[in-house]
């Protein structure tokens, strides 16, 4: 009996000196700190977060984390920004998770990704959280699925300059936007429901990001319905410049297939496929090539869009001396690429697709996931140099696009602003106050380390494009 025994203290301190770790589960209970959990968790750990109401920001800066809420007959633990918090959770760990939570008046952000590898953001509510939804930024291999998300200014769901992402099996309505693909490769938007958004899928291409391109994006299988909510997005902004009353917006991305999708009861179009100029200055970035090139159309269908246009498509529908708006809308540049195709064009009411030629490809039942079978190596950061250089890739050119107004003021705004004074930028960035009326409040940083702040904002004051 004395050898099994032995053998089995044996295996364990193998098992103890080869540095692997059991994952622990932290409960956290009403009145206590989400935040002080993440202090206290180690990498594989599960944090899990029991009914109740959290009043916090939480910020994740470690890899391999999650955050579980656990519903009780009904009862979920709810984060509330009072409408004074800026975001829910930060996070900008490798492998972490966030799912079965409540998240409700924020200002910024209910879920932001600051350039975090192999994501997973599932099964949460979201509801009035200021700008952005669920918004990862410059992370590669993300999954987002079966949220609920409401009553957002700018995108309920935001891919800001990722890889590899799959969006699937959420609801999204009563936005501006439902669910943005913004410089962005490999994406597939599957199984969505978006309806009653100003705009329901888009897929950009926005100039003066350090990504400047969008491509092999797939929108298939979604419901996309009565998009027609009236713009609330923050003026000036870019979003604040799109047409209520449209399915699927497609602006300069290039080889997007949009297929097996119901696209209804949107007044203005069903399907819009532009250029750059559709809502920004096409000269404003000369490296963000202006047209959508190699689109598919395949099969979808397509019922009552166009009925109350925006002035601009009723000026191209008199030119055909018609009443009906278009299911399907191509201009400028976009309705001259002879590479852009469409599998029935018949089935459709369409301006501005009479040199596309027919797809050759029928579907994408070939392609299953884009997510990558062994997830991405984590983001390793090599020096300070290269560590700054990510963090304003993953926190600042989200918001600050070089010469053109996003959601903050360009970089050369800020550059002119604080020219020699790097210093104010880290100290504001630490303690953000809403100073211009025309900008939503920026939400703090506070979680960077006062050495990182300066750093990022001298790489802000050095950047030339």
């Amino acid at each position: 009996m004395k050898k099994p025994v032995a053998k089995l203290a044996l295996w364990l301190c193998l098992l103890i000196t080869s540095g692997a770790a059991f994952a622990a589960e932290l409960a956290v209970k009403d009145g206590q700190s989400i935040q002080e959990a993440v202090n206290a968790a180690a990498p594989g750990d599960v944090i899990l977060i029991h009914p109740g109401t959290y009043k916090e920001s939480v910020y994740i800066d470690k890899d391999n984390i999650t955050l579980r809420g656990v519903v009780v007959e009904g009862e979920w633990p709810v984060l509330d920004g009072e409408h004074k918090r800026n975001d829910a959770i930060l996070y900008s760990g490798n492998d972490v998770t966030v799912e079965w939570l409540t998240i409700k008046h924020y200002k910024g952000n209910a879920i932001m990704g600051q350039a975090g590898n192999n994501y997973v953001i599932r099964y949460n509510r979201v509801i009035d959280t200021g700008v952005y939804g669920i918004f990862p930024q410059f992370g590669k291999n993300g999954l987002i699925e079966y949220n609920v998300l409401s009553g957002i200014e700018d995108a309920a769901i935001y891919v800001g300059m990722c890889d590899n992402v799959v969006v699937r099996h959420n609801e999204v309505f009563d936005n501006v936007a439902g669910i943005e693909i913004e410089n962005t490769r490999h994406a597939i938007v599957e199984n969505n429901y978006a309806h009653n958004n100003t705009a329901g899928l888009l897929v950009f291409i926005t100039p003066g990001l350090p990504i400047k391109t969008a491509y092999d994006v797939i929108l298939r299988d979604n419901f996309v319905v009565n998009n027609n909510t009236e713009n609330f997005g923050a003026p000036g902004s870019i979003v604040a410049k799109v047409p209520r009353g449209i399915g699927v917006v497609i602006m300069a991305a290039d080889d997007v297939i949009v297929e097996g999708n119901i696209i209804s009861g949107n007044t203005t179009a069903g399907i819009v496929i532009t250029d750059l100029g559709f809502v920004t200055d096409i000269a404003s970035d000369p490296e963000s090539e202006p047209n959508p090139d190699r689109i598919a159309i395949l099969d979808n269908l397509m019922y009552d869009n166009g009925t109350d246009p925006v002035p601009e498509i009723k000026a191209a529908m008199l030119t055909q001396f018609t009443r009906r708006g278009p299911d399907i809308f191509a201009n400028n540049g976009s309705a001259q690429e002879p590479d852009n195709c469409i599998l029935q064009k018949e089935q459709y009411i369409t301006f501005g697709l009479k040199k596309w030629s027919k797809c050759e490809r029928t579907n994408t039942h070939d392609i299953d996931t884009y997510l990558l079978a062994d997830g991405a190596p984590p983001r390793e950061i090599e020096n300070d140099e290269d560590r700054t250089k990510r963090l304003y890739q993953g926190i600042c050119a989200g918001c600050h696009a070089y010469n053109m107004r996003m959601i903050g003021p360009p970089t050369l705004a800020i550059q002119a602003l604080y020219h020699k004074n790097p210093e104010g930028i880290a100290n504001y960035i630490a303690d953000p106050h809403k100073i211009r009326p025309d900008y939503p409040p920026m939400p703090t940083q506070s979680h960077l380390s006062e050495d990182l702040r300066r750093k990022v904002a001298e790489y802000m004051l050095e950047i030339e494009k």
